[in-house]
């Protein structure tokens, strides 16, 4: 076939890509500009920089392929940045990852994947897709420790249908050992845990340029309305939150609430924290909607377990026991084992 990878000059992608090649598959590479500098110059910083291009470029020499570098950075700043900026203005949470495949990743790689005439779409994803019972399934990845499934949460059948991520079956250890056999540039390069346009500065440094009024100064009460102390901006603050409050109560205490247009955060001790349910908003399912009252597991941190739950139809999810910590803005996903439902934003 001719296919597709999406490749960040990571090993995951390099490897997906070599993959491909080796089942002698028409391999065409890509890497996605999706931030730019002042003078429209990619980021040296993060990820998504010059350096993860030219790593990129590089393995396609190596693998024998085309390459181009594909510009998206109107895209992603109005589907992306401009998000990032008004959630923290809304006291909300945001993930620009998630929001980045969301709304600009595999919608422009589908599109320039038929430009290019290429059946599938290839990334690197810790995560697989299969077809059961007429339909495509997207599942974990066979390395807990890597799965990426909670941010691919979006994704439908269309979609499902034209993917493919060749390192999903595998465990981390394995796919940078095939890179080192096949002495890929990439095999040993470290991670990076950046956001891509705030790189390794503080995102509240990026939010004092882009949102002056989330760094604004507020007040620290607590849940029975006590001022107890001022704070240097709602930006600095997330539910579940327990360092930085800059207050000594005599015994832990965490954000409960972020009220945005009176700069209030509220804390409470961690009893405070649990919730019962959640409701969501952009909702989207892999392949059909569940039923009222059918039973769950969500996941609603991107590095948390998923629970168990019961889909209430409307929307909401309800928890079987309470948890703790759940907040607005953030990504909850539906799993039935280790398939992905479904998934939305959790308001």
């Amino acid at each position: 076939m001719r296919v597709l990878v999406a490749m960040s000059g990571g090993v995951d992608s390099s490897v997906a890509a070599a993959r491909m090649v080796a089942e002698g598959d028409e391999v065409i590479g890509v890497t996605l500009k999706l931030w730019a500098g002042p003078k429209g110059e990619m980021p040296t910083a993060g990820c998504c920089t010059v350096s993860d291009s030219e790593d990129a470029r590089r393995v396609a020499a190596q693998l024998d392929i085309p390459y181009y570098v594909l510009d998206y950075t109107e895209d992603f700043s109005i589907g992306v940045i401009d998000g990032f900026v008004s959630d923290y203005l809304s006291g909300r949470t945001p993930n620009p990852c998630v929001e980045c495949n969301r709304t600009v990743k595999f919608s422009r790689l589908m599109a320039q994947a038929t430009e290019f005439d290429c059946e599938l779409v290839v990334t690197g994803h810790y995560a697989r897709v299969d077809r059961h019972d007429g339909r495509y399934r997207l599942r974990r990845g066979a390395d807990s420790a890597k799965d990426q499934s909670y941010v691919l949460s979006m994704l439908g059948q269309d979609q499902l249908a034209r993917l493919r991520f060749p390192v999903g079956d595998l465990e981390k250890t394995e796919v940078r050992a095939i890179a080192a056999d096949l002495g890929l540039r990439t095999a040993y390069k470290a991670e990076s845990m950046d956001i891509c346009f705030v790189g390794r500065g503080d995102y509240r440094s990026f939010l004092r340029v882009q949102a002056p009024d989330a760094v604004e100064p507020g007040v620290l009460v607590t849940v029975d309305g006590r001022e107890v102390g001022v704070h240097d901006g709602i930006a600095g603050f997330t539910v579940g939150q327990r360092r930085g409050l800059g207050v000594a109560l005599g015994e832990p205490h965490y954000v409960v609430d972020v009220d945005a247009p009176t700069r209030t955060v509220t804390i409470g001790t961690r009893d405070h924290l649990a919730s019962e349910r959640l409701e969501l908003t952009n909702v989207t399912w892999t392949h059909a909607p569940l039923a009222s009252g059918e039973s769950t597991l969500v996941q609603y941190r991107a590095h948390a377990e998923a629970v168990d739950a019961v889909w209430n139809g409307d929307g909401t999810v309800t928890f079987v026991d309470p948890q703790m910590a759940v907040a607005p803005g953030q990504t909850a996903a539906l799993y039935r084992h280790d398939e992905v439902l479904g998934g939305g934003i959790i308001t």
